[in-house]
């Protein structure tokens, strides 16, 4: 390791930049080498005196630009600009983004090619897949959806199946179909965002139910059926966003009692049931008659894959989402539907499936390791967590100090449906961060939540 302590004074910028500044100077002038280890990022704030948030935010920085890479358990080291050259569109990202829920993004280049294989065999029918077609997707497309829906145990007819542009257009129909302007519908204290926004598009009242480790409360739910009559309940039952709760088979058991004994329709978002490799039965699998079920791709395979699966409780339930569906997005796109169909049809979904199951699983042992157990709730199959923080950090000090290093988290305020909103904060692992950066990340957000926001915050 070099004993690298540069004079930051004669940049005149702030301490990070100056940093930078001083890094680059040395790679250009040959004093700093390609491939030697720097100091790590305590070591260099001791050296120069400075707050390890800012020596971080320079090394971040640095990145950024290309003059350094991380190396998982090894340390920082000086770029290789050949290398750099040949991966510039990496080195641009910039800071780590916390904030959007994403699967990780395959990088190996064998799934690589396989999609892209998927993608180009539909030009040999594109001029079809620009046409306008019937609503609801081809006999192919849903045979393809029923077969990837069965691995969830979800068995439908085609009758109470429609293939919708996205999760929010099918769960906007819903909302249409189950209830009216002024309605009740019930939701985890702690919700979905997008919920909360359709919601107020349609003009629906939502009633908040308490949520602990393992979800709705099924008596507070009785509760407000005999309270407030609410037309439906909405759920994200399985790797919650943004708690990761997952409701166990015998609470499902009793929300389900309680929604047939008050007539209750249950909306089950079901984003992250295959991601999961061994999860409970859906709703959907439990008690068919009275839910409305949704499988988006967004999560299990991309997020620009806007796909979802809904399944009606029966035909008849079916008709009024086909006419609202077809009204407000007149179909789902052919290309995009089609490619998710091959994908099913020859394999790669699964390996992508697979992928995802397995980066998640190493990101998530990585975020064990680095952060406070007592502060963190996850599922070891997710890509988010659920991060509590210390005495002393409020949510909105906490992403703002996140934002100074270059990290995006997103606050409790997001999510929260009534009251004052817990001082928590919802961490995404996945997206275009490698493991080497999420470490990083980790890292420099495991020392913050060890100081102080005073402390935290001095010198950036």
């Amino acid at each position: 390791m070099t004993d690298w302590n540069p004079d930051l004074r004669k940049w005149g910028k702030p301490h990070y930049l100056a940093i930078v500044e001083a890094l680059a100077d040395d790679i250009r002038t040959g004093r700093l080498a390609v491939g030697t280890r720097l100091p790590t990022q305590r070591a260099l704030a001791e050296r120069l005196d400075l707050n390890f948030t800012t020596v971080a935010r320079g090394y971040v920085e640095a990145q950024r630009r290309g003059l350094v890479e991380g190396r998982v358990g090894q340390g920082t080291f000086v770029g290789d600009p050949a290398r750099r050259e040949r991966t510039a569109a990496p080195a641009q990202r910039g800071a780590i983004d916390f904030s959007m829920n994403l699967p990780p993004e395959p990088q190996d280049p064998a799934l690589l090619a396989r999609m892209r294989a998927g993608f180009t065999a539909l030009g040999t029918d594109l001029p079809s897949l620009l046409r306008y077609q019937g609503f609801g997707g081809t006999e192919n497309d849903k045979a393809a959806a029923l077969r990837w829906l069965a691995r969830r145990g979800v068995v439908a007819g085609r009758d109470r199946l429609l293939i919708c542009p996205g999760t929010h257009s099918a769960l906007s129909a819903i909302l249409g179909s189950v209830a009216q302007p002024g309605d009740a519908v019930c939701v985890e204290r702690l919700t979905y965002p997008g919920i909360r926004s359709l919601a107020a598009h349609r003009g629906l009242r939502l009633i908040d139910l308490p949520i602990d480790a393992e979800g709705v409360d099924p008596e507070a739910f009785a509760a407000a059926c005999t309270r407030v009559a609410p037309k439906a309940i909405y759920l994200n039952p399985l790797l919650q966003n943004p708690t990761t709760a997952t409701i166990r088979r015998s609470r499902r058991e009793a929300i389900i009692a309680v929604a047939r004994r008050y007539a209750v329709a249950i909306i089950e978002d079901d984003a992250y049931g295959f991601v999961c490799p061994a999860p409970p039965p859906s709703f959907a699998t439990l008690a068919p008659e009275i839910t409305y079920y949704v499988a988006g791709l967004a999560k299990c395979m991309g997020a620009g894959l806007r796909v979802a699966y809904l399944v009606a409780p029966s035909p008849r339930a079916a008709l009024p989402l086909a006419g609202a569906l077809r009204a407000a997005t007149v179909m789902a796109s052919p290309i995009t539907t089609s490619l998710a169909t091959r994908w099913i049809e020859d394999g790669t979904a699964e390996a992508v499936l697979g992928f995802i199951r397995s980066e998640s699983s190493a990101r998530q042992t990585i975020a064990a390791k680095l952060l406070p157990a007592e502060l963190v709730r996850a599922d070891p199959h997710g890509f988010h967590l659920w991060l509590s923080l210390p005495d002393g950090w409020t949510r909105s000090a906490f992403a703002s100090q996140a934002r100074a290093i270059g990290l995006g988290v997103v606050g409790s305020d997001a999510f929260c449906t009534s009251g004052e909103p817990p001082e928590a904060v919802r961490l995404c692992l996945g997206g275009v961060a490698t493991r080497t950066e999420i470490t990083r990340a980790l890292e420099v957000m495991a020392h913050v939540l060890e100081r102080s926001p005073a402390m935290a915050s001095a010198y950036i």
